[in-house]
C-alpha cells in the first residue's frame, strides 16, 4: 500500500464544505469524477459502517474509524463489494485492508482547505492519483457556487 495526498483551497466555510463533501446528493456530485452515479449508503458517525457504490453495485465496504465534525473523517476500507454482495475475505479484498481515507478540513481567511491521504493499492495508484485532483476540483465548483 502507498499512502497519497491530495488537497484543494475552497472559498466557502468549513462547515459549508463538510455538508457538501458528505451530503448525499452533493456526494453524488463530486465522486463522479470517479464514477458517474456513484452514491453511498450508511453514515458517517464513528464506528457505523457505510457502502460505497457504482450504480452496477459493485464497491467498498468500510467504517468510520472517526468523525470531528467540520474537522477529520476518518474511513477504515474493511473490503470489497462485488455484484452487491460484501466481501471481506478473498485475496481481492485483502489486498484493499487495512487502508484509510482521512479528510481533514481547515479554515482560515474564509477559505477551507482539505487534505484527503488515502492508502491506494500500487494497482490502482496511476488511475487514483489522476481521478482524485478532478474530484476535487469538482468538489470546490459546488461549494464556490
Amino acid at each position: 500500500m502507498k499512502r497519497l495526498r491530495f488537497s484543494v483551497a475552497i472559498a466557502a466555510s468549513r462547515r459549508n464544505v463538510w455538508n457538501t463533501m458528505l451530503e448525499p446528493d452533493s456526494y453524488r456530485a463530486w465522486t463522479a469524477a470517479f464514477t458517474e452515479g456513484s452514491y453511498y449508503e450508511g453514515s458517517w458517525e464513528t464506528g457505523a459502517k457505510i457502502r460505497f457504490l457504482s450504480p452496477g453495485g459493485d464497491g467498498m465496504i468500510a467504517e468510520i474509524a472517526e468523525n470531528r465534525p467540520f474537522e477529520f473523517v476518518s474511513v477504515r476500507q474493511l473490503g470489497i463489494i462485488k455484484d452487491g454482495v460484501d466481501d471481506t475475505e478473498s485475496p481481492e479484498a485483502r489486498a484493499w485492508t487495512p487502508a484509510y481515507e482521512n479528510y481533514t478540513f481547515t479554515e482560515k481567511d474564509g477559505m477551507t482547505e482539505v487534505v484527503v491521504d488515502v492508502d491506494v493499492n500500487e494497482r490502482y495508484e496511476k488511475m487514483l492519483g489522476d481521478v482524485w485532483p478532478k474530484a476535487l476540483r469538482m468538489l470546490k465548483e459546488i461549494c464556490e457556487r
